[in-house]
């Protein structure tokens, strides 16, 4: 008799339990695995628009002005034991070789840019330790009709009060294409190194 209520109380759970979110493809349509090393490309790109950098005097990500495919990049789940990133979960994304570029860190993070007047996103952020002291340093990744898009927008700490914006871009007075929290998302794909 215990041996069925017990079943019975697991195949309850198991109904109940919410499926994990569709995995993040790569453009050969396999999972992005927490760890390894990948590019961001824009879906629309012409010679003008390549992958992503920091700008070394400004710590902020940009896009190239070439069709250069930018620095390798990792994402870091919220839970570390995953292998794999999902659509909607908080992730770190970070720069995996910085290594001649004048930055603090590679990790990104969102901040408020006087020069521009609304947030972007800059490298410094901290890597892991999910709560309210380190909000500004995850992002979500959503589908878009033809690609992924970066949505700021943690669920780190339950009660924090949160602006949940899309990632998107704009042309600083240096001629940056700067990533910036903005209601017009950049759409792109990730191309893997394996």
């Amino acid at each position: 008799m215990k041996t069925i209520i017990l079943l019975s109380l697991a195949l309850v759970f198991a109904a109940n339990a919410a499926p994990a979110p569709a995995p993040v493809l790569d453009v050969h349509g396999k999972y992005l695995r927490t760890g390894a090393i990948y590019y961001i490309m824009p879906v629309f790109s012409d010679y003008e628009h390549g992958g992503l950098f920091p700008v070394n005097y400004t710590s902020a990500v940009a896009q190239r002005r070439d069709y250069h495919q930018g620095l390798p990049l990792i994402f870091s789940p919220v839970n570390p034991k995953k292998g794999v990133i999902r659509l909607s979960t908080d992730v770190n994304v970070k720069f995996s070789d910085t290594t001649g570029w004048d930055i603090e860190s590679n990790v990104w993070k969102v901040k408020y840019d006087k020069a521009l007047k609304q947030y972007a996103v800059m490298v410094g952020g901290v890597e892991g330790n999910p709560g309210p002291e380190t909000l500004d340093n995850w992002f979500k990744i959503e589908k878009t009709n033809n690609g992924y898009k970066f949505v700021f927008c943690p669920s780190v700490c339950s009660y924090c009060k949160v602006m949940c914006k899309d990632v998107g871009t704009v042309i600083d007075k240096g001629g940056w294409r700067r990533l910036v929290l903005s209601g017009d998302p950049m759409s792109f794909v990730f191309w893997s190194t394996y």
